[in-house]
């Protein structure tokens, strides 16, 4: 391996590595949604090697359509900005109506007090919530069915910014297998590593005691979803 190739090989890994680390939208809505939606860990690590998929494949597609038709760096990034808009609106809408959602579901599910009289005149109160009672409805179905679609949908809109300078200095070079080493190590890496975290976070939040927060775990998740967007929005996460 030359050495140019080399220097292209770790600076698609390290940008990979740390473009996913500082990005907390590439992990934090798979660990709220895993734990919100009691996802398997076999869904959880599908979920999320989709949606990293379809986050770098985004992102390879446009900058080969750039290549092909000769357009500048700078006109890519102002459409991958573009993109980044429309996930970062995408996902403060999304955590904006979970929240919600979340939040009228935990009141209803409020433990609450039954009286019944007895015909020896002893009243007999017991407590109870409509969590598990409730635990078969269609609608919730339905709703833990289209999220890991909507996570997926707003990652193919995420656009990863440093691939695409990435993609063009070999591209500019005439070597084809420069561009499929970007890709591969730059995608490899960025999965791996939102994967890691992922995992490692969701084994980690089973030794944590949410026995009495556990019906406001569907408005954190939303609310946690909706931070995700904002920062990015507005501060450039």
């Amino acid at each position: 391996m030359s050495h140019e190739s080399l220097v292209l090989v770790l600076t698609a890994a390290s940008l990979g590595f740390f473009h996913t680390l500082f990005g907390p939208d590439h992990y934090l809505p798979f660990i709220v949604m895993s734990r919100s939606g009691k996802w398997s860990l076999k869904k959880t690590t599908l979920v999320t090697i989709c949606c990293g998929i379809g986050h770098v494949l985004s992102s390879v597609v446009l900058g080969i359509l750039g290549i092909a038709f000769g357009i500048t760096v700078t006109r890519l990034e102002v459409v991958e900005s573009i993109r980044g808009d429309i996930a970062a609106w995408a996902l403060i809408a999304f955590g904006l109506v979970y929240m919600v959602w979340g939040l009228r579901q935990a009141s209803r599910n409020k433990r609450h007090e039954h009286s019944h009289g007895h015909g020896d005149g002893i009243i007999h109160r017991h407590s109870h919530d409509h969590t598990a009672e409730h635990a078969h409805v269609h609608g919730g179905e339905h709703r833990t069915s289209i999220t890991p679609w909507v996570l997926f949908t707003i990652f193919v809109f995420g656009p990863c910014e440093p691939l695409i300078p990435l993609l063009m200095y070999p591209a500019a070079q005439s070597s084809l297998s420069g561009v499929f080493v970007v890709v591969g190590v730059f995608g490899g890496v960025t999965i791996l590593t939102m994967l890691s975290i992922v995992l490692v976070s969701t084994f980690s939040m089973n030794f944590v005691p949410t026995t009495r927060l556990e019906r406001y775990t569907h408005s954190v998740a939303g609310a946690t979803i909706l931070l995700c967007g904002i920062a990015i929005r507005f501060l450039g996460l």
